[in-house]
């Protein structure tokens, strides 16, 4: 046909592709996910049921079945698919592909265009699909990460059904990565793998709800143990290969000094912390590395306590700068001392260990509806900002209003203590519940 060759409904499998490629769905029954749109009845469903030739843009993350359903589309309505993604091609490019379709056209043949990352198109590159679209030479869909009321142009996207897809849930990751397991012919069956549910859950949670990332760590976790093997916690962390930032451990009594510091402020004793501030200094340490340290102590050990203890330390960090040494040294004097007397509380440093361990554990679900802006009017017709409540339109400026996701709902991670202005921050904080539990 020309430059973009349509790509071929291949039922064969090759071994060597990666197993998400090999995974993908070649029916809507084998597709897992976006119910909304695709259940019977549902409005995408109904309108490949239809033989629809309207064209598509699917908007949602990565890995959710973007190009699957393409392909799908494709399939079902026995038109030609051309494939090209819009970080590779220019305006060249998409014009040798609509001449090549309007006269693959004139003997019948429909053709589907599918534009990864469409929103990576500029204005011209998008107007040049309008007269192909308008005319049927094309059926466009387009797939997206970012939203389309900004990212593609009015006029063509006034021509587009757009469709939001969601994110899986873990319960379908679950399921697909399960399917891949037990697949000897497209999956990792003939391998004979022992995974436990419970890695399979932990593989979906750090998933996110992407498919794709998920066959990936559990593709490089079946490479790792080998056929006939045992699949565990361990091996799958190994896969994830999370970064681990350690310390430089060639200078030991550098971080045995600054460790002492840190400890001596923490148990509120000013006449050590004075001592290992001398000995650091006077060792040669750099001034502006204790102050970067000294604000740390301020967040992790004072907190809310005394919230003047961060400006207190960043004001030490300007003073060392700007006079060096040694009147600089007398700063930092002043701060330890500051943050040894300091009120104490690690609440807001334990509240946000929580809150990483929950984003780290937990699927990433999407911003609540009402809560999202809703500039546009396609945004508001997918139901943006419907339900927010204005806490300025009540009294106490207090809206009995979920904020948290709904796997997180009610989730308390900041619980402050009686010392310094936390108490006040406490008492505060009980009276917000009172008044939401009122509404």
């Amino acid at each position: 046909m020309g430059l973009f060759q349509p790509t071929p409904r291949d039922e064969s499998v090759d071994k060597t592709q990666p197993l998400a490629a090999r995974m993908r769905p070649r029916t809507l029954e084998e597709f897992v996910g976006q119910e909304h749109i695709l259940a019977p009845g549902k409005p995408l469903r109904v309108q490949i049921e239809r033989d629809d030739h309207g064209s598509l843009i699917f908007w949602g993350p990565p890995g959710v079945g973007k190009t699957t359903l393409a392909k799908i589309i494709a399939h079902l309505t026995h038109a030609e698919f051309i494939e090209f993604s819009a970080v590779l091609s220019g305006i060249k490019e998409i014009k040798a592909v609509m001449a090549d379709a309007d006269k693959a056209r004139q003997y019948g043949t429909r053709t589907i265009l599918f534009v990864d990352e469409i929103h990576r198109f500029n204005k011209a590159q998008q107007d040049a699909f309008l007269p192909y679209v308008e005319s049927g030479a094309i059926r466009l869909i387009g797939a997206t990460t970012e939203n389309p009321s900004f990212e593609i142009i009015s006029a063509l996207l006034s021509r587009c059904r757009v469709y939001v897809l969601h994110p899986l849930t873990e319960e379908q990751i679950v399921a697909l990565l399960r399917r891949a397991v037990a697949d000897r012919e497209r999956g990792l069956g003939d391998m004979e793998l022992t995974v436990p549910d419970a890695v399979l859950d932990r593989i979906a949670r750090y998933s996110s709800g992407d498919a794709r990332s998920g066959y990936n760590v559990l593709e490089i976790a079946a490479k790792a143990v080998g056929k006939g093997g045992a699949i565990t916690d361990d091996v799958v962390k190994d896969a994830l290969q999370k970064r681990v930032l350690l310390y430089d451990k060639a200078g030991e009594e550098h971080y045995n000094l600054i460790s002492a510091l840190h400890k001596s402020v923490r148990n509120s004793d000013p006449d050590a912390a004075l001592y290992w501030l001398a000995r650091m200094l006077e060792a040669g340490e750099e001034p502006l590395y204790i102050a970067r340290r000294v604000v740390r102590m301020a967040v992790e050990d004072i907190g809310l306590a005394d919230p003047n203890a961060l400006a207190v330390t960043l004001a030490a960090k300007d003073a060392v700068d700007f006079l060096g040494q040694p009147e600089g040294d007398l700063a930092l004097a002043q701060v330890v001392v500051y943050l040894s007397v300091a009120p104490k509380s690690n609440a807001l440093y334990a509240a946000y260990g929580e809150v990483k361990g929950d984003v780290e554990q937990t699927v990433a679900e999407p911003v609540p509806l009402h809560l999202r802006n809703a500039p546009t009017g396609l945004m508001k017709s997918f139901g943006y900002g419907k339900g927010y409540q204005y806490a300025h339109d009540f009294d106490e400026k207090v809206a009995d209003m979920q904020c948290l996701p709904d796997n997180l709902k009610d989730r308390r991670y900041y619980h402050p203590t009686d010392q310094g202005i936390e108490k006040r921050i406490r008492e505060r904080l009980e009276e917000i519940r009172k008044l939401r539990k009122g509404r």
